[in-house]
C-alpha cells in the first residue's frame, strides 16, 4: 500500500474493546504510516477493568477521555470517539485517522471520513466484524503486533545472542489466498508474466484491506511467495547499486 511517511494522523482508542497490551506494537506500527498528532483513548475510567491502561497511557502520551455509562449494557464511549473524530475531521488538521477497535459500530464512520479524503486505518482483534474491515483503507490485527514466543523476561537474555523465533500465524495459506495473489499477479504482469512485488503488495491490500503477510507467519511478503515456489517463480534482479534488488514474481504455468 503506498503511503506518504508524513501524513498526519488522529489516534482514536476504544479501551473497551483493544487490550492494553498491544499499544506499543501498534503504536510503532502506526508510525509507519504517519505522525500521530492526536492521540485520544475513551472510557469510563472509574471501571476497574479499565486499570491497567494507565501505565500504557503515560508511556505513549495518550490523553484518555472520560465518558460515564449513562446505562447498563450500552458503551457511551462509542458516541464520544465519534463525535471526537468528526470535529477532528472538520477542523482540517489531519490527513487520516486510526481508529482503534473491535467493534463494527464504527464502520459508518470509517466511510464517512473515507469520503472526505481522510486515509482510515483500523486496528482490532480478529474478532472484528468484516463490515469494519472492510470499510478501512488498511485494517491490521492487534495480534500479530506483538509476538506472544517473547515475554518481557526474555528481552535480557536475548541481548547476547540471536535466536530464531518462529511466528504466529493467525491464517493458513489456503486456495483462495493463492488464488487472490495469482490473479494480482496476472493483474500487473508484463508480457512474460512478471509482476513488480512491490506492486503486487499494493494492489492486494486494495482487494483485501487486511492483507498482510505477518497473518500468514511471515515478517515480509517476499519470504510468503517463496513459502509458495509449488505456485509461483521469484526473480531477484540486481540493480546498478549492488547493494539493492528488485524482486519480481510470476504465476508458474500448470
Amino acid at each position: 500500500m503506498e503511503l506518504k511517511h508524513d501524513l498526519k494522523l488522529a489516534v482514536v482508542i476504544d479501551a473497551d474493546n483493544v487490550p492494553h497490551k498491544n499499544v506499543k506494537g501498534m503504536m510503532e506500527e502506526i508510525a509507519k504510516f504517519g505522525i500521530p498528532t492526536f492521540k485520544r483513548i475513551y472510557g469510563d475510567w472509574t471501571k476497574p477493568n479499565l486499570a491497567g491502561w494507565k501505565v500504557v497511557l503515560l508511556e505513549n502520551a495518550i490523553t484518555p477521555i472520560q465518558q460515564y455509562s449513562y446505562t447498563t449494557g450500552k458503551n457511551s464511549s462509542d458516541s464520544a470517539m465519534i463525535i471526537d473524530a468528526m470535529d477532528i475531521l472538520y477542523a482540517g488538521k489531519v490527513d487520516g485517522f486510526c481508529i482503534v477497535s473491535s467493534d463494527s459500530d464504527f464502520t459508518r464512520l470509517a466511510i464517512r471520513l473515507r469520503e472526505s479524503g481522510m486515509k482510515v486505518f483500523g486496528f482490532g482483534e480478529q474478532k472484528t466484524p468484516n463490515p469494519f474491515i472492510v470499510a478501512c483503507d488498511k485494517f491490521v490485527y492487534l495480534e500479530i503486533l506483538n509476538d506472544p514466543t517473547l515475554s518481557d523476561s526474555d528481552d535480557s537474555s536475548l541481548s547476547n545472542k540471536t535466536v530464531a523465533v518462529k511466528k504466529t500465524s493467525l491464517r493458513k495459506v489456503d486456495t483462495k489466498t493463492i488464488s487472490m495473489i495469482s490473479s494480482t499477479i496476472n493483474d500487473l504482469a508484463d508480457e512474460d508474466g512478471w509482476a513488480f512485488l512491490g506492486d503486487v503488495g499494493n494492489l492486494l491490500s486494495k482487494k483485501k484491506t487486511d492483507f498482510d503477510a505477518r497473518n500468514y507467519g511471515f515478517e515480509k511478503l517476499t519470504p510468503l511467495i517463496k513459502s509458495l515456489t509449488r505456485y509461483f517463480e521469484i526473480d531477484e534482479r540486481v540493480t546498478e547499486r549492488a547493494a539493492i534488488k528488485h524482486v519480481f514474481v510470476r504465476t508458474k504455468k500448470r
